[in-house]
């Protein structure tokens, strides 16, 4: 009882990230909704996430120490710790009302870099109808723009070379391609090369989802891609250490 009372009348920390928190896609954009998870989504995530299991197994990060799984509700309780410190914060993609995917930042770090990194997955049914572009564009434009977030100076998206769908997503929100990073992360069980990129700050403009969409209002048509996830994703019911391609915890 003595923790909980001095948890409660703890100072705030001054990075805490203000949760709930909703944000619904522009007019003119997919429309999705993003917003934090609750214990009320326990079945609708767990439903999604292992109906697509088969899918998005070839890009699951992992840890390679194999540390022990977690339960859902401990995930909420480390995802609302991250909120608390500022670390890192999950939001659920929503379409027409049901939960397609995630998209997350971790590994938050503040002083003179003000970073994250981030993660995402979107269910194979939906995959090819811009969810993903517009979900990392609304999480950019919140991260960095947005006085109740983070306010964050750059982002990091790393993709597996061969994931031509997620090299897609991110050359769409307009990223800066920063290379190969060596046996950068652990993803399926062994250590893999990452193409690197990032959004920054000074190149929002009137933000990242407005030139999403006005690329999309000029591209041409393209020809289709097989379906393919969003990029490497995270299983935290598998290892507390998923929960982010670096550390959530």
């Amino acid at each position: 009882m003595f923790q909980t009372i001095r948890h409660a009348f703890a100072p705030a920390d001054p990075n805490a990230i203000r949760v709930p928190v909703v944000l619904h896609a522009p007019a003119g954009a997919v429309p999705i909704t993003l917003r934090t998870m609750t214990a009320d989504d326990e079945d609708a995530w767990n439903e999604v996430r292992w109906r697509n299991d088969d899918w998005l197994r070839p890009w699951e990060s992992g840890d390679p120490m194999h540390g022990r799984g977690i339960t859902v509700n401990q995930w909420l309780v480390m995802q609302r710790r991250n909120e608390e410190r500022g670390c890192g914060i999950v939001l659920l993609i929503e379409h027409r009302m049901r939960i397609v995917g995630q998209i997350s930042i971790g590994a938050i770090t503040y002083g003179a870099m003000r970073t994250g990194i981030v993660g995402y997955w979107v269910s194979q049914d939906v995959a090819g109808h811009g969810i993903a572009p517009t979900a990392l564009a609304m999480l950019a434009d919140w991260a960095m723009g947005d006085p109740t977030g983070p306010r964050l100076h750059r982002l990091e998206i790393a993709i597996l070379p061969e994931n031509a769908r997620s090299l897609a997503v991110v050359r769409k929100v307009g990223a800066r391609p920063e290379g190969l990073r060596a046996n950068y992360m652990y993803v399926a069980g062994r250590w893999r090369s990452h193409e690197t990129f990032s959004l920054l700050a000074e190149d929002m403009g009137a933000g990242f989802t407005a030139r999403l969409l006005d690329g999309a209002a000029s591209a041409s048509p393209q020809p289709a891609t097989p379906p393919n996830p969003a990029r490497h994703i995270d299983t935290p019911l598998r290892n507390a250490d998923n929960v982010t391609p670096v550390s959530y915890s």
